[in-house]
């Protein structure tokens, strides 16, 4: 089906899994929406359609549409009257400045939790951290970027802070990965995304330094490789 005037159409997607979590349509489309943008699969500065986006998704327009006021509060997109929801543009000043702050908070917590969090609680993080390696194998974007978020962010979860998780959803979610695309289709992806078990190792053996390096390699990707454009 053909996009309306003025309005760009849209890759496939599908509702996504949300690992038996129980979920209603405007969650699990959000989790997909916010996870097109983070990839570039929503291009920044274009307008997209209530009613095309339903299509996509096989559902009516009210979820989708709720879906987009969600991410019209978190500054995703804004609407743009009679036509549909505009993918906000994002600069490379702040995509850097977002990074720094990732970098800052993620990789000292992160590491903390070596000597911090109880091995249990760890060795719980694997299903997800064996979700993004299979995401990456099915070369499917939109699983491996909402896989990823909620490996770090239950991840960060066992700091005990709250706050500090709240404020790197924000950060991860206003990032960009356009890079993704390239990376699978050159078949690295796949590599990266083994980087998930190399964190889960350091964690459980107790090996704090090694957890800091690995993750500083992990957010190295994020205005590296996976930030160019495809």
């Amino acid at each position: 089906m053909p996009a309306r005037a003025g309005a760009a159409p849209v890759v496939a997607m599908s509702l996504p899994e949300m690992g038996g979590r129980r979920t209603s349509y405007r969650e699990r489309i959000g989790e997909a929406l916010r996870a097109a943008v983070i990839t570039g699969d929503l291009a920044p500065g274009r307008v997209y359609s209530v009613p095309v986006l339903a299509e996509q998704f096989g559902v009516s327009a009210t979820p989708v549409r709720e879906a987009m006021l969600d991410l019209v509060k978190e500054e995703l997109v804004e609407p743009v009257p009679n036509k549909g929801f505009r993918v906000k543009v994002v600069s490379e000043a702040q995509l850097d400045e977002y990074t720094k702050l990732r970098e800052l908070i993620e990789i000292p917590t992160t590491a903390a939790l070596a000597t911090t969090a109880d091995p249990a609680d760890i060795e719980a993080l694997r299903p997800l951290a064996q979700a993004i390696i299979d995401a990456a194998a099915e070369e499917d974007l939109i699983a491996y970027v909402e896989a990823d978020m909620r490996f770090h962010l239950e991840m960060l979860a066992l700091s005990g802070n709250a706050t500090l998780v709240e404020t790197v959803r924000n950060l991860r979610q206003r990032s960009r990965l356009y890079g993704l695309t390239a990376l699978m289709e050159l078949g690295e992806l796949e590599e990266s995304a083994g980087e998930h078990m190399e964190i889960l190792h350091g964690l459980l053996t107790r090996d704090t330094e090694y957890v800091r390096q690995v993750m500083e390699l992990h957010l190295s990707h994020v205005r590296g490789s996976w930030a160019q454009p495809s």
